[in-house]
């Protein structure tokens, strides 16, 4: 045949590039327990739904071509649970997939394509950081860029405005791209075990006698707990692929569709009837704010982001009568439920979340205030709660807001309180409405008082506070019955979609940084 050796020579190029680099560093990726790009690729879509671009790209560096099979990053597109995805998977063993100009090239391309195509994209990453000696000296570094000489070139690598959901999963050492690509994200997913940093130790060591470990400045306890940019931790590689399947369950394909709808299950809803049984008689003890969530969603499942960051706010995806809808609420577990530094960025982001995604709010009130103090004051709280409040003020979809027991102060509109913007709020009977908590007002007002007079100030100020004279001057639109909360807002949901905007919003908050 005329044409077999042109067809032979293609075969053998594919053929080779799906050997990415080499049997022993396939070798060395499953000794560290951990998948190549290729394998988690399968693992994550739907059966034969791969359609990769790029295959026989590779570096653009003399003598490097053999060496760099697709040039260290796998980029396509496929199905997760039969919706159409974009997918960008980091090949560690090519060259620790180091960025470089061909590399820039297939990720910037493929980011351009999912928003105009309207689907979500996952990055699976896995990179040791920038390619030596591709990206050094002054042509090397401005030609990352990709476009040779246009100052705008650079900028679709380095933002987001947020109209298809991003996902960025932490699966081994992520150094430099996987860092700026989790930033844009909208969902970051971290691997145990794995490490999320600017830097790797091997340069800090060299560049500033760097002592301490990757696993010191990115493991997930660090981004978990401290700095809030990972969103669930995965226990493994099979873990973060149920997570990211679970996450897009939630999300629209884009900002221009409403979130999936979904059957409910059987039982919704059956602990509504005990839900006051989960608040402390008195006033004064915490109680876990989870339960009266997983009391009222749909089959008592939620999705939990930042769950282990910011812990005195819950922010947390779940289901009304198969609307997805996003829950903004405090914990008096952890410090009374009084929002620190960190509660205010969670709640933040998570409504530049639900805003650019068409996903309803709603806010469940039991907090004394903020955080406050020396520490917080030096950590800029006053533009925390400002931040936040900005935030707040420009999010387009429906605003849902329960008092449940306490608001108190600034913190009550930053909760999305009277005044503050809700579409629907309501009361339980147990709410409490007011500047400070009694039990510091009473000292602040009156000053040092006999035990039975502050305890005589401290029920007036109680009964003061109660809902009913919001409800009589309107600034509420009802006392509803604990036990009929789920009800309430399935109605108020069903409303919103049935509605001529259907709860679309207008997208405000799509181009708000998340990470700050």
């Amino acid at each position: 045949m005329p044409f077999d050796t042109l067809l032979d020579n293609l075969n053998k190029r594919k053929q080779d590039a799906l050997k990415q680099g080499g049997a022993e560093k396939v070798k060395i990726q499953h000794s560290k327990g951990r998948l190549t790009a290729r394998e988690r690729i399968d693992r994550l879509l739907d059966h034969d739904s791969f359609f990769e671009f790029g295959m026989l790209a590779c570096s653009d560096m003399p003598g490097m071509q053999a060496k760099t099979p697709s040039d260290s990053l796998i980029t396509g597109y496929g199905n997760i649970l039969g919706r159409p995805i974009g997918i960008i998977a980091s090949d560690f063993t090519v060259l620790a997939s180091s960025n470089s100009r061909i590399y820039s090239k297939k990720a910037k391309k493929i980011r351009e394509q999912v928003v105009e195509m309207g689907i979500p994209l996952v990055w699976l990453g896995e990179s040791g950081g920038g390619r030596l000696p591709d990206i050094q000296g002054a042509v090397g570094i401005a030609s990352l860029s990709g476009e040779g000489g246009s100052r705008n070139s650079i900028f679709p690598q380095y933002s987001n405005i947020r109209t298809t959901p991003w996902v960025m999963a932490v699966m081994g050492q992520c150094n430099g791209v996987p860092m700026w690509q989790a930033c844009l994200s909208d969902f970051v997913v971290q691997v145990k075990g794995s490490t999320l940093s600017v830097s790797g130790v091997r340069a800090l060591q060299k560049a500033i006698a760097a002592t301490y470990t990757d696993e010191d400045m990115g493991g997930w306890k660090v981004h978990a707990e401290i700095s809030g940019m990972a969103d669930q931790i995965a226990e493994d590689e099979d873990d973060c692929f149920r997570i990211i399947k679970e996450f897009l369950n939630y999300m629209p394909s884009n900002n221009r569709e409403p979130p999936p709808l979904r059957d409910v299950p059987e039982e919704s809803g059956k602990n509504m009837d005990s839900i006051l049984t989960i608040l402390p008689k008195k006033r004064t003890r915490s109680y876990d704010m989870y339960r009266i969530i997983r009391a009222i969603v749909d089959g008592g499942t939620i999705f939990d982001l930042k769950p282990f960051f910011g812990k005195t706010i819950i922010t947390c995806l779940a289901r009304i009568d198969g609307s997805v809808v996003g829950f903004i609420a405090n914990q008096p577990i952890i410090n009374g439920g009084a929002m620190g530094i960190d509660a205010l960025e969670k709640m933040t982001s998570f409504m530049c979340l639900c805003d650019s995604f068409n996903i309803p709010l709603i806010f469940l009130h039991d907090t004394p205030g903020f955080v406050t103090g020396r520490d917080a004051e030096l950590k800029k709280v006053g533009a925390k709660v400002t931040v936040a409040l900005e935030a707040l003020a420009q999010v387009t979809v429906p605003k849902i807001s329960i008092i449940i027991r306490k608001t108190y102060g600034q913190a009550m509109f930053n909760m999305c309180g009277p005044t503050a913007g809700p579409d629907f709020i309501v009361a339980w009977p147990t709410a409490e409405i007011g500047f400070l908590e009694p039990e510091i007002a009473a000292d602040v007002a009156y000053g040092a008082l006999s035990e039975e007079k502050r305890k005589e100030l401290i029920e007036k100020m109680v009964s003061d506070g109660d809902p009913y004279h919001l409800a009589e001057e309107y600034y509420i639109q009802d006392i509803i019955d604990p036990s009929e909360t789920r009800n309430y807002l399935t109605r108020v949901i069903n409303l919103i979609r049935n509605s001529g905007t259907k709860g679309m919003g207008r997208h405000l908050l799509a181009n708000w940084p998340t990470k700050f």
